[in-house]
């Protein structure tokens, strides 16, 4: 082992197979926020061999409080383009695919052309949320899905389990429901949650000029925190590498 080996600390801990397997594994994130620049973070430093990074928005200044790639020298600039020059910056190694797109039943064919070892769903959206997460339970590829983080402020009541086990979440409530509707079992559904009940301050739910949805409601921004965003964009990428570090070839 080098001692200029960048990844040696992981490497002691997990030993020569396990860190191989991150090295050869490839994951997609899908969402590239709060919680997915997060996840992005730990894997890309983790030394998974391949990225496959999916955002079709770019970053606004209200992005700075909660999310890591979000600076002011990254304002207005593509979320993919900004977090491919991170992840190279921590591992030249690593091979970084881009998708600028919108993720809907649409777009999912066309996002998943290629075989994948992982998909970390952090897509903040019901529809496009619900649409992925059925996709890849009915064709058994391996996922997690990040539920709500905003309102929140407990950093002990958020968990990682099941999705039939989240409570006090509204995303949680409504995924829940569609993918029941559409013959999904919940209780096979890896997430991180919050089972906070929220003391919602009048102020957490404001409205901002570009919250106007496409069928002309308004959309209210919730508050958040960057501690609790980065608690479960972190948790999910330990799943995540957990996970590779013991799958063997062959393994589902």
């Amino acid at each position: 082992m080098a001692a200029t080996d960048r990844f040696m600390r992981t490497r002691a801990l997990l030993g020569e197979e396990k860190m191989s397997r991150l090295q050869q594994a490839s994951v997609m994130i899908i969402g590239l926020g709060a919680v997915g620049g997060y996840a992005l973070e730990a894997l890309a430093r983790a030394g998974i061999g391949h990225l496959i990074l999916v955002d079709f928005d770019v970053f606004d200044e209200t992005n700075i409080n909660r999310q890591i790639l979000a600076l002011d020298s990254t304002v207005g600039r593509q979320k993919t383009a900004v977090a491919a020059e991170r992840v190279k910056d921590i591992n030249p190694d690593c091979c970084v695919t881009l998708k600028n797109m919108f993720v809907n039943g649409d777009t999912l064919p066309q996002l998943f052309c290629e075989p994948v070892d992982f998909v970390v769903d952090a897509i903040d959206a019901l529809n496009p949320k619900c649409n992925l997460m059925e996709y890849l339970y009915t064709r058994q590829i391996p996922f997690i899905s990040s539920m709500g983080a905003a309102l929140k402020s407990d950093t002990s009541k958020i968990f990682y389990g099941r999705l039939s086990q989240t409570k006090n979440c509204a995303l949680a409530k409504f995924v829940r429901k569609r993918l029941k509707r559409r013959n999904v079992d919940i209780s096979k559904i890896n997430c991180v949650s919050s089972t906070e009940v929220p003391d919602i301050p009048e102020t957490a739910l404001f409205e901002t000029e570009d919250a106007v949805t496409e069928n002309g409601r308004i959309r209210k921004t919730m508050g958040s925190l960057p501690t609790i965003t980065a608690i479960f964009g972190l948790m999910i990428a330990n799943e995540v590498i957990k996970f590779l570090a013991e799958k063997k070839n062959g393994d589902e």
